[in-house]
């Protein structure tokens, strides 16, 4: 049976296109994306993959809708082929179901490969010319006069504790990892904070311990960015939570909140911040977090 999929990456795309030449190649069902991407979540392409049987042949538009890298593009191919299904690329000289094509994914696969390493060597080189004549990649040190007066704003409100910290990062426009981030370049300490507390109740302030796991990996085989996202990511996100690595790739935070309902929305904005700070350099995030000592999960 041969079964298409398709992908645009916002909702103001029409899949149209892919959908009428899947059909034209004879696909008997087509399963559909509207997904970045740089973004590891396709319920679709997860229920497809579900789906198949040996003998079938997935039939897609081109590889780009597939693949979120070339290295995720590999190993969906290389479990296609455990599975005994073909890969037939309507735009790309690709077909797995003979010899043939299978001999060409694999050229295509090695040649990326060797061009990634060239760039890196090239990259590395540069770096190493301009540390030598004293100049220093990155973002400057410090913060622009716009974000200074809302880093002022944020320090004046946060002493003040009258607005919980999610409703000052509402006020503000910011995230809360930014407002963390703006709080502790003013000097302000960071701890657990609750609102003062009513006449009839109080919100009794505590610290959760999440344990991230981050992975980072680039999206363009043209532009390597994983190294300067991870750093990014580690100084403008995990910092505001004083996160600690504790292995490549995991890091334990310290994440203040107030109730259950202020955990998760710190949490999942959080994710959502590493996935925009990935995407901005070309390169896709697959974090998830867990709460120490409890089996509660985010990702």
């Amino acid at each position: 049976m041969k079964i298409g999929y398709a992908r645009v990456s916002t909702r103001d795309q029409t899949p149209d296109l892919q959908v009428d030449a899947l059909k034209a190649a004879g696909c008997e069902r087509i399963y559909q994306d509207v997904a970045s991407g740089a973004k590891a979540a396709r319920p679709a392409l997860d229920e497809l993959l579900g789906q198949l049987r040996a003998g079938d042949i997935l039939v897609i538009w081109k590889l780009d809708r597939l693949g979120r890298s070339l290295k995720h593009l590999v190993e969906l191919v290389d479990r296609l082929m455990n599975l005994g299904v073909g890969l037939v690329s309507l735009n790309d000289p690709v077909d797995t179901t003979h010899a043939q094509g299978r001999f060409v994914f694999n050229l295509f696969a090695s040649l990326a490969e060797f061009e990634r390493e060239v760039i890196s060597e090239r990259t590395q080189a540069g770096l190493s010319a301009a540390r030598a004549r004293g100049r220093v990649g990155g973002r400057p040190p410090g913060l622009s006069p716009e974000a200074e007066t809302i880093a002022l704003a944020a320090e004046t409100l946060y002493r003040a504790r009258k607005l919980s910290v999610a409703a000052i990062a509402q006020k503000l426009h910011v995230s809360k990892s930014t407002l963390y981030r703006y709080l502790r370049h003013r000097g302000v300490e960071i701890g657990p904070y609750g609102k003062p507390a009513q006449r009839d109740s109080a919100v009794s302030p505590k610290v959760a311990t999440i344990l991230l796991t981050l992975r980072i990996g680039n999206n363009s085989k043209f532009v390597r960015g994983r190294k300067r996202a991870i750093e990014h990511i580690e100084r403008y996100c995990l910092a505001a939570y004083e996160g600690r690595q504790q292995a490549p790739g995991e890091y334990a935070l310290k994440v203040p909140y107030t109730g259950d309902d202020d955990l998760e929305c710190t949490v999942n904005e959080l994710l959502n911040e590493i996935a925009r700070e990935a995407d901005d350099r070309h390169c896709f995030s697959e974090s998830d977090a867990r709460l120490q000592g409890t089996d509660r999960q985010w990702g």
